[in-house]
């Protein structure tokens, strides 16, 4: 799920700030303390290799985060793609992996047990081909 800055529903609107709030993005629960994470991917990397080995061979982990440069092609366990852009916020929910189409940088929110697992997964993955 994605969604454009000017798609989030404005809250508050006053001359010195505008608060935007889009309510229901995404469920946490069940997960205890969260991580928060700057990813900078180059243009054509692809984690999917990465991550082979975990269940359906994809991440696991729900995400919540913002777009600050790039593009970022999202693909799901059922197949289904979305392409999240600058300026984007996005909840990815279990089942993900990606694919940068240009220079990214990125900022996530995810469950801290959970996602050091996986970054963890992929480090291993990383030594083995090294």
């Amino acid at each position: 799920m994605k969604i454009a800055k000017e798609d989030v529903p404005v809250k508050i609107d006053t001359p010195a700030a505008i608060a935007r709030q889009k309510t229901e993005f995404g469920d946490s629960t069940g997960y205890g303390k969260i991580s928060g994470e700057y990813f900078t991917l180059k243009a054509g990397t692809d984690i999917s290799p990465l991550l082979e080995g975990l269940k359906d061979n994809m991440c696991q982990t729900p995400h919540w985060g913002f777009i600050i440069k790039g593009e970022i092609t999202v693909v799901y366990t059922d197949g289904s793609k979305e392409t999240v852009n600058t300026g984007d916020l996005f909840y990815w929910p279990p089942g993900h992996t990606v694919m940068a189409g240009v220079d990214t940088d990125m900022v996530l929110f995810s469950p801290q047990k959970e996602h050091s697992e996986v970054i963890d997964h992929i480090l291993c993955k990383m030594a083995v081909s090294s």
